[in-house]
């Protein structure tokens, strides 16, 4: 089996097509099923002026809230951005930019980018900020609002396994955004945990290799957590014999 996509290095790629004022869109849910190692790759690159699509920005020091305390990002196009404090002191003190959109309009204009198709209309916003200044349309009695599909310059993306061709299978909840990232970008970096030594099971594939350009091994780290909740223990009722 031939090696096209693997690489022991993303270093060199990703400074050939990510530049100052770029946009990059990064998969992940909270910290699960982030590309630490490619965003950390994106932080010591020292790109500026990034505008970033994702979900949310992770919390401060862990995954997106890195490029957040290096001021590299002016801009976030995100759902949820609620645990990131360094993130709410930026945009307070007006040092970024964010563009909230709701996490279904947010994932469908994603996966519309990867599509090929500019623009849909949904009905998720209207009468809300959210649909301020965009073009509306009527379709069968009721109101709706034209979003804008996003496609990035480059997109980051972590699954579990991933073949020489750059087929990749996600593992349980980090299959989440990673799918619909992986395909919104001009040029698309996977990092993973295993690599196989043969072709996927077409059945496990979750994004087909054609998305892919370059495929690169996860460092290895202890799992991170985003809220550790637990259960607390029971009493132990001790009966007398």
């Amino acid at each position: 089996m031939t090696s096209t996509k693997l690489r022991a290095s993303v270093t060199e790629s990703l400074a050939a097509v990510l530049r100052d004022g770029g946009t990059l869109a990064v998969g992940g849910f909270g910290l699960c099923g982030n590309p630490f190692g490619l965003i950390e790759a994106v932080r010591d690159l020292g790109v500026r002026g990034l505008t970033v699509v994702s979900n949310n920005m992770g919390v401060d020091g862990k995954g997106l809230g890195l490029l957040i305390e290096n001021g590299q990002v002016v801009k976030v196009v995100a759902s949820y951005v609620g645990e990131n404090r360094e993130f709410a002191r930026r945009y307070l003190d007006g040092r970024l930019e964010v563009e909230f959109a709701p996490q279904g309009t947010l994932a469908e204009r994603l996966r519309a980018g990867g599509a090929g198709i500019p623009a849909f209309y949904t009905r998720t916003g209207v009468g809300t900020v959210v649909a301020e200044g965009k073009p509306h349309a009527e379709f069968d009695g009721r109101t709706y609002v034209l979003e804008r599909a996003i496609v990035a310059d480059v997109a980051l993306v972590r699954a579990h396994l991933a073949d020489a061709e750059g087929n990749l299978a996600y593992r349980r909840t980090a299959r989440n955004f990673n799918p619909l990232v992986a395909t919104a970008g001009r040029t698309t970096f996977a990092e993973v945990d295993r690599v196989s030594g043969g072709y996927l099971d077409p059945e496990s594939v979750g994004t087909p290799g054609i998305f892919v350009d370059h495929v690169v091994l996860a460092p290895a780290r202890p799992p991170e957590i985003e809220q550790l909740t637990v259960r607390r223990r029971p009493e132990v009722q001790h009966v007398d014999a």
